[in-house]
């Protein structure tokens, strides 16, 4: 099978890593997609030297989300197969992107509309420990997302993936920071997609990364994704008898 993919990385003032980390991508990526979101270090000039790949550039820093959205509407337009999104902090190995692909047409008699990568499904050798508050969110709300959407997630904020490109019409972001995934959960499962996780290893190289202003405190964080998620729960109307059903 002849498939067209593409590899996304949205990056904000990833200077440090984008080139070790693109270089590794282009080992198993032809076609390859930085979405710059208005990064204010020299990102944007290291970038200028990279060849083989296309940047689009936002103006002023967006969002995570809002850099995925740029990355599907691109997938879209140029009528890719599959699009693969990859972190650019270097927590992600480029090397599983070819089985990421292959993944999304390993089963013949059932269409797979994403793969998303695991951090928790397979434990392997070299494993990070993850900072706690980081794991206990994921895992308290990926216990959430699994319960009132009926779905078995082990991860469900990696950004490790891959999608058929024509599934991404039914994604409408506009949760457009790092609460996007609980949207994305939503949407996918509102549109009825067919999801399955991959592992992958657990990587952490800058457990103090800021997640930006009130959202580094780990509680305000998890108030703000219960928030984030109730509402949209509401909005594709997936919550009970009453708002409260919703969490």
């Amino acid at each position: 099978m002849n498939v067209r993919s593409i590899t996304a990385l949205p990056v904000f003032n990833e200077a440090g890593h984008i080139k070790p980390v693109l270089a590794e991508v282009k080992k198993y990526s032809q076609d390859i997609v930085v979405i710059n979101d208005g990064s204010s270090d020299n990102t944007a000039e290291v970038l200028a030297k990279q060849d083989g790949i296309t940047v689009i550039s936002h103006p002023e820093n967006r969002g995570y989300g809002a850099a995925l959205r740029t990355a599907f509407e691109y997938g879209i337009a140029e009528n890719y197969d599959v699009l693969v999104t990859i972190d650019c902090d270097g927590q992600h190995e480029p090397r599983l992107i070819p089985e990421l692909i292959q993944a999304v047409y390993a089963d013949e008699q059932t269409r797979i509309d994403m793969v998303s990568g695991s951090r928790y499904l397979q434990k392997f050798d070299k494993d990070s420990i993850p900072p706690e508050d980081r794991r206990r969110i994921n895992m308290e709300l990926t216990e959430i997302l699994n319960e009132r959407l009926n779905l078995s997630l082990t991860d469900s904020f990696c950004g490790f993936k891959a999608y058929r490109v024509d599934a991404l019409k039914s994604f409408d972001i506009r949760e457009l920071g790092y609460s996007m995934p609980l949207e994305h959960w939503v949407q996918a499962v509102a549109a009825n997609l067919n999801i399955v996780e991959f592992p992958i290893p657990l990587v952490y190289l800058e457990e103090e990364r800021s997640f930006g202003g009130s959202l580094d405190d780990s509680k305000k964080r998890m108030a703000y994704y219960q928030q984030v998620l109730k509402r949209v729960m509401k909005e594709y109307s997936m919550c009970g008898s009453t708002s409260e059903d919703c969490l």
